[in-house]
């Protein structure tokens, strides 16, 4: 069965489908999806007293945040190192054409280092920097975070964020197939969640909603995410200096060299009410161990 898929709003889009139940009846209902979409990134700048553009990436993600996505991109990949670098944002393409392309022009006196863009053009969703298998073939020059600028809050409680951020995610609620990146503060309070089908992008867009706010670093924050803990994920929060990162699935070998590498404490499994504590213990186990 193929069916037109219709787009009702920013990241959801509906399709029929023929539901089967357990005694075999059939049901033809309409169905929500998370939409999937490319989108282009491009930079202004200026080359020898001329401005001109270039694209830097392409990357399958949901529509919506899009300027926050390209922003939280290029502070991530360590080529602007402050919103004060960006002169402004804006769609490209013809007034007819879907979004699908985002360009940020920045400044006359941005320094850029392509070789920094040298990875892949082309992301799928799912991947991100694919194709680098070392912490130092993906270096930004990040500097280890410091173990005693941060301090959990007296109401923190670990076993409430996955709750917090589940509602929160008000897409997921009707597609089940989004992501889900979320920013709490030491007191265990959601101070912002941003949703794509992309692990890499959630955190991106929640990033750079931050960097445009001009809020960071984040070194008082704590990152929440809704599935597994990439090492890219671990490198981007090292950018915005966050010491803290859980996530509801497992991180894998090479997130948990890198959050040692940069004195991240990293969560894993916080859900059901317990987790692992697979580096910086001394950050969460003190706080346990006085209350208990």
């Amino acid at each position: 069965m193929a069916n037109a898929i219709t787009k009702t709003e920013t990241g959801k889009a509906e399709v029929l489908v023929d539901r089967v139940f357990f005694d075999s009846t059939v049901q033809t209902e309409n169905d929500t999806l998370a939409i999937e979409e490319p989108v282009e990134i491009r930079i202004g700048f200026y080359e020898k007293g001329k401005f001109t553009n270039r694209a830097i990436s392409i990357t399958m993600r949901t529509p919506g945040s899009d300027f926050e996505l390209a922003a939280g991109f290029l502070f991530t990949e360590g080529i602007i190192k402050s919103s004060e670098e960006i002169a402004g944002i804006k769609y490209c393409g013809k007034i007819d054409q879907p979004k699908n392309t985002v360009r940020v022009d920045l400044i006359e006196s941005t320094i850029i280092d392509f070789k920094k863009l040298e990875r892949h053009f082309y992301t799928t969703s799912s991947c991100g920097v694919c194709g680098k298998s070392s912490i130092e073939a993906l270096s930004t020059g990040a500097q280890p975070i410091d173990n005693n600028t941060f301090h959990l809050g007296p109401e923190f409680d670990v076993h409430s964020m996955p709750e917090k951020l589940r509602k929160a995610q008000t897409v997921f609620d009707e597609t089940g197939g989004l992501h889900a990146a979320g920013l709490f503060n030491a007191q265990g309070d959601l101070l912002e969640t941003k949703e794509d089908v992309g692990r890499h992008n959630a955190v991106d867009k929640l990033i750079g909603s931050q960097l445009l706010k001009n809020n960071l670093p984040l070194d008082d924050k704590i990152l929440f995410l809704s599935g597994r803990a990439s090492f890219e994920l671990v490198q981007k929060a090292v950018m915005a200096r966050i010491p803290l990162i859980a996530a509801v699935s497992a991180p894998s070998s090479l997130a948990v060299k890198a959050a040692e590498e940069f004195n991240i404490t990293l969560l894993g499994f916080v859900r059901d009410q317990k987790f692992n504590v697979y580096t910086g213990s001394q950050r969460i186990l003190k706080k346990l161990i006085n209350e208990s």
